[in-house]
């Protein structure tokens, strides 16, 4: 999800930094703790703590960022074409000029070498000699020569030792193809054990559990698991999931595992520890589908249950204490500071009965934040994967909001909407597919098998009431209401992904498929706009992942002027097939306001950006380029000057002239944003949904002392 995070009091509360791709490793410089190094494809350094961050490698001051693709994918051209990933990173520990890394290019690994903190870089492997087999983590020893280190590369199942100036490759243990983890360290007497989990292999009759080595990755041993209950079947048909050890104790490790049978109909799954370089295991954390005493997590399982979040993805120990040991799953992290005797959540806090806050870590998606009508401080956000959540306190704590919401429908709320005159009354839509609009939802699902539908409430989002007769199962995305039909009859639309446009005249009792004029079986329905006067628009996203222009798979805009019963099309402007938003001033309706999504290219994307027409829809012009990929684009309700959109390339902007200029938010640069709702309770901030990076609360105007994640002139934020 790209985002990152910093704790400066011990985990009690994080910052969330962003560089553009997921962070998969963070190197620390030994003699100076100012300086952290980061790997998120490309090489970052920070000189302040984490505060800002600069390019590293590539290092060419030609650096350029593109972003071709329907993902928004960073590419960095250095110059003028990809630069290597790096993969790891180590730093001398008595000269911290010198840098190690392993980096990929294509298909190949090599091991480089700077002198210089990496202003300038040379290759160590010789690329047609001395290919490494990946290189997950690199290990210096030392006790070697500082002119001639001895180095330990760890690859994807294997170790390679660079000794003497020699590359010598270790063999992986027998049988192994593929490691779901590799981890190593130095133990307190200053031998080196590498420890490597394999998993997922059963069906080919491979080996799957731990194995150590102890001698540079020369031979392995697996251990017995004999002295733990099960412990014949845990070496044998638990899923081993992730190992880590401590850099300088490492005959402490733990393991994650999943799927260990036992007495209980449920497997069980948590955590083993070694303190003996894996002679002997105990499970520290051993849980099924309840709630054990030693496992403290926040509102996941309360709500979602024990293994929701299962399996566990990774693990991380303290360099200089055993006892701190960190697990992540799909959902959860959770944290244990006395060797796994506890474990405590420290992605969220409870606040009262059932309900919590965040320390900082939020990886969630989100599309709405929405205020009840008749009570302030009682407000919504539309969520993926974890559905709807409510606040009654103005946003201090929040609760899940999902009661009575059929089960198959809870992953994600997309949209809901109040009813104006009724207090209570609220409808919302809800889906088992999350992350529409996005092409990788129907890789190999057709939309047409989507399943989701309307709710009801009538007692403010505290229980619902499925209220979809008439509507087939749909990934419902949206729903409008129309504030000018009778309270007793409400007229409502709803956007069915692959189904079409839906519409109600009773107040969501029943409903009709409203298509007429809509092209295609499966019209992918994404959002519904309605103007001052009630003419309706819908846009049709796009089908196509590349973007490809000007064929069936072109994302469309329609309009009606007949509350739905037929649809005609409205001429995108030239070059644009990925609407996404769309506005209409609501003071003067022939003023629209079109946020598109570019198409791929070569040199990044085109055709995207903000688009304005003054007559209807006639003729576009372009307003803001410099994002492509824009999500979606709001107007301020107090103020139809003041216009805000943001999307997936580290932005938000802010017009103040009713959409001719645009300035960027300063203080906001999460990567992938959704949508700008301004706040209703205070007209000077906003709200900004992601996709991964939770709510943003901040100044519309943005923050103009806020400090940039990333300060390389080349690569800085638009």
């Amino acid at each position: 999800m790209t985002g990152a995070y910093i704790s400066e009091n011990g985990g009690q509360s994080w910052r969330m930094f962003n560089l553009r791709n997921p962070v998969t490793f963070f190197a620390f410089d030994p003699r100076d703790p100012k300086v952290i190094y980061a790997g998120a494809d490309v090489l970052w350094r920070s000189e302040d703590r984490g505060r800002t961050w600069g390019l590293v490698y590539p290092s060419s001051p030609d650096v350029r960022l593109i972003m071709p693709d329907d993902h928004a994918t960073p590419v960095y051209l250095a110059p003028h074409e990809p630069a290597g990933r790096v993969l790891a990173l180590a730093v001398d520990p008595d000269d911290s000029q010198k840098l190690y890394a392993t980096i990929q290019e294509g298909s190949n690994v090599g091991l480089y070498f700077s002198s210089d903190r990496g202003a300038q870089w040379r290759r160590m492997s010789d690329p047609e000699r001395e290919r490494l087999e990946g290189g997950r983590q690199i290990l210096i020893d030392p006790h070697s020569p500082e002119l001639d280190r001895t180095l330990y590369i760890l690859g994807d199942n294997s170790v390679t030792v660079r000794e003497g100036g020699r590359f010598i490759p270790r063999r992986p243990p027998e049988g192994v193809r593929q490691a779901a983890g590799m981890s190593a360290g130095f133990s307190s007497t200053g031998q080196l054990i590498i420890y490597l989990v394999t998993t997922g292999e059963r069906r080919s009759n491979l080996p799957s559990g731990i194995f150590i080595s102890k001698d540079g990755g020369d031979s392995w041993d697996e251990p017995s698991f004999r002295a733990l209950r099960n412990a014949d079947q845990f070496a044998r048909v638990a899923e081993l999931t992730s190992v880590a050890t401590s850099l300088n104790h490492a005959e402490v490790a733990y393991v994650s595992y999943e799927d260990l049978p036992g007495a209980n109909p449920q497997p069980f799954h948590g955590v083993a520890k070694t303190q003996d370089s894996g002679a002997n295991w105990e499970l520290v954390w051993k849980e099924a589908d309840y709630a054990v005493p030693n496992v403290h997590d926040a509102w996941i399982t309360e709500r979602l249950g024990t293994g929701w979040g299962e399996p566990g993805i990774s693990l991380g120990v303290a360099p200089n204490d055993p006892n701190i040991c960190y697990r992540t799953d799909l959902g959860r992290t959770m944290r244990t500071l006395d060797g796994g005797r506890t474990w405590n959540a420290v992605y969220s806090r409870r606040v009262g009965e059932r309900t919590y806050t965040t320390t900082g870590i939020d990886v969630t998606t989100n599309y709405g934040v929405f205020f009840d009508p008749f009570d302030a401080r009682r407000m919504f956000i539309a969520y993926t994967d974890i559905g709807l959540f409510r606040s009654e306190d103005g946003g201090e704590s929040w609760t899940s909001s999902t009661a009575g919401v059929p089960d198959h429908w809870t992953n994600t709320t997309y949209w809901i909407t109040f009813d104006p005159e009724v207090r209570g009354r609220v409808w919302g839509v809800m889906s088992y597919v999350h992350d529409l609009p996005r092409p990788k939802m129907w890789r190999r699902t057709s939309p047409s098998r989507y399943d989701g539908g309307v709710c009801l409430s009538e007692d403010g989002g505290k229980t619902w009431r499925p209220s979809s007769q008439g509507m087939p199962g749909t990934a419902a995305t949206h729903i409008l209401l129309d504030p000018s039909s009778p309270v007793y009859s409400r007229v409502l639309y709803v956007t069915g992904f692959g189904k079409g446009v839906f519409k109600s005249a009773d107040g969501g009792r029943t409903w009709g498929p409203r298509n007429d004029g809509l092209p295609g079986s499966e019209p992918f329905a994404w959002r519904l706009i309605r103007d001052k006067n009630g003419l309706l628009y819908v846009i049709l996203a796009r089908r196509s992942e590349d973007g490809s222009y000007g064929n069936e798979k072109d994302g469309a805009l329609f309009r009606s002027h007949d509350a739905a019963d037929h649809w005609e099309r409205i001429t995108l402007p030239e070059g644009v097939n990925g609407p996404n938003g769309l506005a209409v001033d609501t003071e003067n309706p022939n003023r629209l306001y079109l946020a598109a999504w570019g198409r791929h290219a070569p040199d990044g994307a085109v055709d995207g950006g903000i688009y304005l027409s003054v007559d209807g829809g006639h003729e576009w012009r372009n307003v803001l380029s410099q994002d492509q990929h824009l999500y979606d684009i709001t107007i301020d309700p107090r103020d139809a000057r003041i216009l805000y959109a943001c999307g997936f390339e580290s932005s938000a902007w802010r017009s103040t002239d009713r959409g001719e200029t645009w300035h960027r938010i300063p203080g906001y640069n999460f990567k992938w944003g959704h949508r700008v709702i301004p706040d209703p309770r205070n007209p000077d901030w906003i709200f900004i949904t992601t996709f991964g990076g939770s709510v943003w609360h901040g100044p519309a105007t943005g923050d103009p002392e806020a400090v940039e994640d990333i300060v390389s002139q080349s690569l800085a934020y638009k």
